[in-house]
C-alpha cells in the first residue's frame, strides 16, 4: 500500500468551453447575490438601533455565517472550472473541509436557535460545532489513501466523496459521520419542528383570518428553507454509501452552497417590513 497522497484534484463538471463560461458566471452571480444580500443585512442590523433585538441579533449571525460558509467552497470551485485541473493539498483539503463542516453546522444549530430567541444555546452550539467538525475531520484524514495523486467527484472536500478514496475499511468512520449528522441534523430540525407546533397554535388562535393567512404564509416560507437545508444535507450525510451516489451528492451541495444561503435573507430578513424600512431610509 502506498503512503497517503500529497494533493487532490476535483472532477471538472464540464470540459466544453461554452458551458464552463456559463456556469462560471452563474457560480459568479449567485455568490455575488448571497454576499450582498447577507452583507445588506448586517449592515442594516448594526446601524439601526431599532433592529437591536434577539431575533434580528441570530439573523446578522446568520448572515455572517452564510458569508463565510459560500466563501469557503465558492472562490476553489470558480478557480477549478476553466482550464487542467488545479490540486490542492492533503492539509488544503482537510482545512475546508474542517471550516465547512463547522460553518455548515452552526448555520444548522442557528435556524434552530432562531426559533427560541436563546443567547446561552448559541455559545454552546458553537463550541459543540466546533469541536464536533474537528474531530471528524481529524478522523477522516488519518485514513489512507492510494496513489500521489487522487480526483474528488466533488466541486468541494467533502466527508463522503473523502471517504470513498479511502483504501481502507470506513465502517468506523461512516458510524461516526451517521452519529454527527443526527447531532447536527435531526436534533436541531426536531426542536424547529417543536416550534412550528407552537407557532401553529398561536396563529390559529389568531381571530382575523387574513392575520391567519399572513402568518400562515410566512411561516410556510420559512418551513421552506428549512426543509430544503436540512433534508439535501440529510440525503447527503445520513443515506448509506451504498445507496448514494457522489453526482447525486455533488447535486445536493449545490443546493445547500448556494440556493438555501441566497434565500435566507429573502426569507428571514428582507420580507420583514422592519428591515426594508430601514434598508429603504438607508438608500434614500
Amino acid at each position: 500500500m502506498l503512503s497517503g497522497p500529497t494533493e487532490f484534484v476535483f472532477r471538472v463538471f464540464t470540459t466544453v468551453p461554452e458551458f464552463q463560461v456559463l456556469l462560471f458566471l452563474l457560480f459568479l452571480l449567485f455568490y455575488l447575490m448571497i454576499v450582498c444580500g447577507n452583507t445588506a443585512i448586517i449592515w442594516v442590523v448594526c446601524t439601526h438601533s431599532v433592529l437591536r433585538t434577539p431575533i434580528y441579533f441570530f439573523l446578522s449571525n446568520l448572515s455572517f455565517v452564510e458569508i463565510c460558509y459560500t466563501t469557503v467552497v465558492v472562490p476553489l470551485m470558480l478557480s477549478n472550472i476553466f482550464g487542467a485541473q488545479k490540486p490542492i493539498p492533503l492539509a488544503g483539503c482537510g482545512a475546508q473541509m474542517f471550516f465547512f463542516l463547522t460553518l455548515g453546522g452552526a448555520d444548522c444549530f442557528l435556524l434552530a436557535i432562531m426559533a427560541y430567541d436563546r443567547y446561552v444555546m448559541l455559545g454552546g452550539a458553537v463550541g459543540l460545532t466546533l469541536f464536533l467538525s474537528l474531530q471528524l475531520t481529524a478522523l477522516i484524514f488519518t485514513l489512507p489513501f492510494c496513489g500521489h495523486r487522487q480526483e474528488i467527484n466533488h466541486f468541494l472536500c467533502d466527508v463522503p466523496p473523502i471517504l470513498r478514496l479511502a483504501c481502507a475499511a470506513i465502517r468506523v468512520h461512516q458510524a461516526v459521520l451517521y452519529v454527527v449528522s443526527i447531532l447536527v441534523l435531526t436534533v436541531p430540525f426536531l426542536l424547529i419542528c417543536i416550534s412550528y407546533v407552537f407557532i401553529t397554535c398561536a396563529i390559529l388562535s389568531i381571530r382575523s383570518a387574513e392575520g391567519r393567512r399572513q402568518a400562515f404564509s410566512t411561516c410556510s416560507s420559512h418551513l421552506t428553507a428549512v426543509l430544503l437545508q436540512y433534508g439535501c444535507c440529510a440525503l447527503a450525510y445520513l443515506r448509506p454509501q451504498s445507496s448514494s451516489s457522489a453526482d447525486e451528492d455533488r447535486q445536493f451541495a449545490l443546493v445547500y452552497t448556494f440556493i438555501t444561503p441566497l434565500l435566507n435573507p429573502l426569507i428571514y430578513t428582507l420580507r420583514n417590513k422592519d428591515v426594508k424600512g430601514a434598508l429603504e431610509k438607508t438608500i434614500n
